[in-house]
């Protein structure tokens, strides 16, 4: 069984935050240094804060079947079944910004949900018996008997009368266009260890918080629900690269670039990397989303094949490697990566990936028989099937009692 010891972050952590302005969501300062220039070495040593003693850790791998077929006194059963699959953009934290019927409006309206419907959607799938898995739990790359690397299926095993579920999260970059328009715009790990977004609320006043955003929102809910992810599975973030991750700008630009830019861009760099360690030690994993959001069916090979340089150099270098690759506007490669395997999708099997994910309307896998890959589908809960695919998500939540039709623009719903 595969475990992860907890790790206890650095001082050098709380450092990094400090130079990026982050604010500290577990202290009552304002977060502004005292000036005090004059202190001994041995004063200023005995005023620094200790490191967060964050809380333990553990991630299992549920493709290994307990001893006994019991674990803690519950009975595990193996799962065969169809892996379902979630994913979301980031969700609206201020709907009075986001629906302000401005040009953005009903895109947004489309693509998002707020963090009041997150909640309830999170609730449901928990009340309806679901349990988070790690996408990159549920294939395997192995040998095929001809002697050729192959994807297979891997046997879940989970606690009796739960279903597996897999999230994941798009666009996990906080673009500049959100913070005008309600969401978060940056993660950052607080005083006490923990993963915290900052934002700003309609007067323009700085919040911190872990109720306005999509990933301490499930963290939250996990510490809350521990039996909402047995094996300390969140979700995969799908991540671009052309604004940087996470909040940070952590691009470069090909146009121009100077020495101040790229000083800038390593601070950015160094502030970001204590929140990726915490992220993935708490069950948190990356995938590409190509670095430019480019449309794997259309553009040509040496675009393609540069952008994922590009993804490499500056996304893949901090987040470490992945085998999942999810299409941006859920775009297949070659035009049906299904039916056919042509040169664009062998060229992104040749740089690592294994799993493709694109958008559909039902949890698909397949496994490709003729190249070492898995293509899947994703559900997406949002505001486009939330007003019209009511009966398609009823196992996991009904519409009419998630979409907050109150704060949404006034358009067509199909159901009432």
């Amino acid at each position: 069984m595969r475990r992860f010891l907890p790790l206890l972050l650095a001082l050098a952590m709380l450092t990094s935050l400090a130079a990026c302005g982050a604010v500290s969501p577990a202290s009552g300062g304002s977060g502004s240094g005292s000036g005090s220039g004059g202190s001994s070495a041995a004063s200023s040593a005995s005023s620094e804060p200790e490191a967060p003693q964050v809380e333990p850790y553990t991630i299992s791998d549920p493709t290994v079947e307990p001893a006994g077929d019991m674990v803690d006194g519950v009975p595990y059963t193996a799962w065969d079944g169809v892996v379902e699959h979630l994913f979301f953009h980031p969700v609206i934290a201020y709907p009075q910004l986001a629906f302000d019927g401005d040009a953005e409006s009903n895109g947004l309206d489309d693509y998002m949900v707020t963090v009041d419907e997150y909640d309830k959607i999170l609730q449901s799938i928990y009340d309806k018996g679901y349990i988070l898995v790690d996408i990159n739990d549920v294939w395997s790359e192995t040998t095929g008997a001809d002697g050729q690397p192959t994807m297979v299926r891997n046997t879940l095993y989970l606690p009796e009368g739960k279903k597996p579920l897999i999230l994941s999260y798009d666009d996990v970059n906080y673009y500049p266009y959100m913070l005008e328009n309600g969401f978060a715009y940056k993660l950052i790990v607080g005083d006490d260890g923990l993963i915290w977004s900052e934002g700003k609320d309609p007067q323009g006043n700085e919040v911190v918080s872990q109720d306005l955003d999509a990933l301490p929102i499930l963290d939250k809910f996990v510490r809350e629900h521990p039996d909402f992810s047995p094996f300390g599975a969140k979700g995969c973030l799908s991540l671009t690269g052309y604004c940087g991750i996470l909040g940070y700008r952590t691009q470069t630009d090909t146009k121009s670039w100077t020495a101040a830019q790229e000083t800038q861009r390593q601070k950015e760099i160094e502030a970001v990397k204590p929140v990726i360690a915490e992220l993935k030690r708490t069950g948190w994993t990356f995938g590409s989303h190509t670095w430019g959001h480019i449309r794997l069916g259309t553009k040509s090979m040496a675009t393609i094949q540069a952008d994922t340089k590009r993804w490499f150099d500056e996304v893949g270098s901090l987040v470490g490697p992945t085998t999942i690759l999810f299409y941006p506007h859920g775009e297949r490669p070659d035009g049906d990566d299904w039916k056919k395997t042509g040169p664009v999708f062998r060229y992104l099997q040749s740089q690592g990936f294994r799993v493709f994910a694109s958008v559909g309307i039902e949890s698909f896998s397949y496994i490709k028989e003729d190249i070492c890959a898995v293509i899947c589908d994703r559900l997406h809960p949002d505001g486009t099937t939330l007003r019209h695919s009511r009966d398609r998500y009823l196992q996991f939540y009904d519409a009419k009692d998630i979409m907050d039709v109150n704060v949404r623009p006034q358009r067509q719903i199909d159901w009432k």
